[in-house]
């Protein structure tokens, strides 16, 4: 544990049972944000204000601002630099006093602005800012899709996540280092010319007064179908009759205790909507919507994707229910997820379009319902995202066809490629040198599915439902991931959490012997990759009939060089075979024993 972390502990921030401390605390902010948008002009122009709350114990100097469009201007990713793009800030105040702002000086993501008066402990800072910027053009995350489509992201100053572990959080963002950011209280108005609908993360606060009075009907009545309404067609949108036609209109959307918003714009837009119950006991319904070029076939079906996976993630893994009422799948470039919105790309295969789907919603857990650092542990929601991904997709593939899909794209190229310069999974992101996207993704998934295996379903979940209630909300690390999960399983597993995350390991199993015994065969397997992983012993008897003996990872608890494994059968047995599933092996080739 790094000093910086055991120091959290010491101050009763965080405690070794996995909750949080005592002392915890968090900060947090309310933001009233308006935007104008007049497509085709790419330049956005802004207004908030914005009320951040000091709760922690510290008397603060300075505030440290996120400005993330400023990885446009170039000096922030290498290239030449770029004043004029990234963010403009126009004026800002402080407690209703002008305070000064050089653009040109700020290339950063990060701003660290003096104040001019300490912000007490428990008190708060008034913020008003002026700003606009242009959007970026290309196949990003965020920026024009085409001349009159704009996915609208990172688009605003934030005040950084003020923390117990690290204080201000100044990574700098990066194309690989996604969230890290407070809990927020959000007003959103944004202001766009008449013909163009905006989707944004939040409840749809005015749709009677944005909307003509029959969208305004479609959309309500998608509320609470199990079938896709068109709430606007190809044919509407050609006609013009989805808007008030007003010059402009205001769209407003309001979102409480949420760590991000993101908006989409267009006027040639397709917009789906149904929505479906996850909670029978309540009847609770959540809104799925899809907003999409005419000809997609695959946004076609988002509504009803969305539809079964925010059911399946509601109940079944991780079985804690949507924390929002609604979400959006719009079509984009990204295959990246923002709360309650899915910034999608087309895709002509059906079944990995689902998938994609499947996974951008998944992270509404982490790092959104569980306030995860992405830009330093990536491994803590992408892991999760993709465990997910491959849960749900077992019952919509099949065993053998989610099986099949996880371990060609997740972790076939990790396994078959080089493993002398492996990072422990445990590395912050911004230091991992080789193969990150295997660490955060295919190794950070196999290691929550490992302890599923090892633990059996019910127990697992117990756990896992410990460390979301212990942290939903907050900003869980590992060590409260590893802490809480031994607390809701009653058992330590600390041995297991160590193989996993603090060493270079893989997978790579040998069976050196079989002997034969009184009672049937004692299996000696070596652990050449290190990593501690289940696996299938499957016996192929003389006359033609098999059986299989699934081994967890408790096999590797007591020595995770060598495990001896016991095989109790009477019938002659011709061959031997170690077969891990989706824990692929590096080298198959001595993972067979023939008598």
């Amino acid at each position: 544990m790094p000093d910086y972390i055991a120091k959290a502990f010491d101050n009763n921030t965080r405690n070794l049972n996995g909750r949080p401390g005592k002392k915890y605390w968090l900060t947090h902010g309310r933001y009233d944000i308006a935007l104008t948008v007049n497509p085709p002009q790419n330049t956005i122009t802004g207004v908030e204000q914005i009320t951040w709350f000091n709760e922690s114990p510290d008397k603060l100097d300075s505030l440290n601002f996120k400005l993330i469009m400023n990885s446009h201007r170039g000096g922030a990713r290498g290239a030449a630099p770029n004043p004029q793009a990234g963010i403009q800030v126009d004026e800002i105040t402080v407690n209703g006093a002008k305070t000064a702002w050089n653009n040109d000086s700020v290339s950063s993501t990060n701003y660290m602005m003096a104040l001019g008066k300490p912000l007490a402990s428990h008190d708060s800072v008034k913020l008003n800012i002026r700003w606009h910027y242009q959007l970026s053009r290309g196949r990003g995350r965020e920026g024009m899709i085409d001349s009159t489509t704009f996915y609208v992201a990172y688009f605003y100053p934030r005040v950084s996540v003020y923390d117990d572990y690290k204080g201000w959080d100044v990574q700098p963002f990066g194309s690989g280092l996604e969230f890290y950011n407070d809990f927020n209280d959000y007003s959103l108005h944004v202001t766009v010319p008449k013909n163009f609908i905006v989707w944004a993360t939040g409840n749809f606060r005015n749709p009677d007064e944005v909307l003509s009075p029959d969208a305004a009907k479609r959309f309500q009545t998608s509320l609470n179908s199990d079938s896709t309404i068109h709430i606007a067609s190809a044919r509407d949108l050609a006609n013009k009759n989805v808007t008030a036609q007003n010059t402009s209109n205001t769209w407003k959307f309001t979102a409480s205790n949420v760590s991000d918003v993101a908006i989409g714009i267009s006027d040639h837009y397709n917009w789906d909507g149904g929505s479906v119950v996850t909670d029978d006991q309540t009847g609770r319904r959540v809104s799925m919507q899809a907003a999409y070029q005419d000809t997609m076939r695959d946004f076609q079906q988002s509504v009803q994707f969305g539809r079964y996976s925010l059911r399946f993630f509601s109940n079944v893994w991780p079985g804690v229910q949507y924390p929002y009422e609604k979400s959006t799948a719009f079509q984009g470039f990204a295959d990246m997820e923002y709360p309650m919105m899915i910034n999608d790309s087309h895709q002509a295969d059906l079944g990995f379009a689902e998938l994609v789907q499947d996974h951008e919603q998944a992270h509404t857990y982490m790092p959104f319902y569980m306030g995860t650092n992405e830009s330093f542990y990536a491994f803590m929601d992408e892991g999760w995202a993709t465990t997910f991904e491959y849960l749900i997709g077992l019952t919509e593939k099949s065993k053998k066809g989610a099986d099949d899909f996880y371990k060609s794209f997740r972790v076939n190229r990790w396994i078959h490629g080089q493993h002398t310069q492996e990072n422990p999974i445990i590395t912050p992101s911004p230091y991992v040198t080789f193969a990150a996207g295997s660490n955060s993704y295919g190794k950070a998934s196999l290691s929550y599915l490992a302890l599923k295996d090892m633990l059996g379903d019910e127990l697992f979940k117990k756990a896992l439902h410990t460390y979301m209630n212990n942290w939903n909300g907050k900003h869980p690390i590992p060590w409260d991931y590893f802490n809480s999960m031994s607390s809701g399983s009653g058992k330590n597993l600390n041995w297991f959490f160590y193989n996993w995350f603090f060493t270079p390991s893989y997978i790579d199993l040998a069976l050196e012997n079989a002997a034969e015994t009184k009672h049937g065969y004692t299996l000696s397997v070596k652990n050449i990759g290190g990593f501690a992983i289940p696996f299938d012993v499957n016996v192929t008897y003389a006359d033609g009939g098999t059986d299989t003996f699934h081994q967890t990872p408790i096999v590797w608890k007591k020595d995770q060089t060598v495990a001896l494994i016991n095989i109790k059968t009477t019938k002659p047995v011709k061959s031997i075979t170690l077969d891990g599933g989706i824990f692929m092996d590096a080298d198959e080739k001595n993972n067979t024993w023939t008598k």
